[in-house]
């Protein structure tokens, strides 16, 4: 238990002040719902999803990851033509486990952000997938090869995104 002790000391929770992450989470939902209407492509990019990993792993407090990938998901819902509260349900449950992850390992390296959004992308798609065709009786797609693509997408804007997002610390 001891070792356990010291290796959860040395794991930094990062602060940041209120109109950056409020500011952040904003222009990547402003972005989401404008520039694939412009750029079709852009319709791979899940922003709202690596804003809300970025945050759930930086903060390392399962609590306000919940409540920051709720409230990402829902305005996402709001924001786009789907029922409301299938972003909300799945952006929930990923930001609670992603800050769950980042209480318990140090994911600063590029390599392990990208692999943890890789990862949690998919459990994204799952969630929601799943939450739509149980609730809702549709099908969704719960893996392809545009999916696959995607989350390699996202992965890597997440390597290229994290660092200037890190630039927001307190």
């Amino acid at each position: 238990m001891a070792l356990r002790d010291q290796v959860e000391q040395h794991i930094e929770v990062h602060k940041y002040a209120f109109l950056a992450v409020w500011g952040t989470v904003f222009f990547a939902l402003l972005l989401q719902t404008f520039l694939p209407k412009y750029f079709p492509r852009a319709s791979l990019l899940e922003l709202p999803l690596l804003i809300t990993l970025y945050f759930g792993l930086s903060r390392r407090n399962p609590s306000s990851g919940l409540l920051l990938g709720m409230t990402v998901g829902l305005l996402q819902d709001a924001l786009s033509h789907i029922p409301v509260g299938l972003y909300g349900i799945a952006k929930t449950l990923v930001g609670f486990g992603a800050s769950s992850i980042g209480a318990r390992l140090d994911v600063e390296h590029p390599f392990a952000r990208a692999l943890l959004t890789f990862a949690f992308f998919h459990v994204h798609q799952v969630i929601f997938a799943s939450t739509r065709l149980l609730l809702l009786q549709e099908s969704e797609v719960f893996f392809s090869t545009e999916l696959l693509i995607a989350s390699l997408l996202n992965a890597a804007l997440s390597v290229l995104l994290f660092p200037l997002l890190d630039k927001l610390r307190k």
